[in-house]
């Protein structure tokens, strides 16, 4: 005879569900992420037609790590405020959960 508790397909103790509060949390982590990601990708061109050539470029190497700087360029805008795409995503996101409830 299988436990209720630990039976497959059981539900969690109440202890075990995260509060809101941590779910919150993620939902903006997860948001940031996204803004970060959506700035990224509309930096990159902005880099893409500079030259990399002496005496103040960094030659080769350069172009190869642009993409790492681009992306810590894009971290730094989100951490600093952002451009407001995050806050959105959790509006969304949180309409989205009370919807499912």
């Amino acid at each position: 005879m299988s436990d209720p508790i630990t039976a497959p397909g059981a539900l969690p103790p109440p202890a075990a569900v995260a509060p809101a509060s941590v779910v919150t949390a993620r939902m903006r982590e997860t948001a940031e992420a996204f803004e970060a990601s959506f700035l990224s990708q509309m930096l990159k061109p902005m880099f893409d037609g500079l030259s990399t050539e002496a005496p103040f470029g960094g030659g080769e190497a350069e172009g190869t790590w642009r993409g790492f700087l681009v992306e810590a360029m894009a971290k730094q805008t989100v951490r600093a405020g952002g451009i407001g795409l995050a806050d959105q995503v959790v509006a969304q996101m949180l309409k989205m959960q009370e919807q499912g409830q």
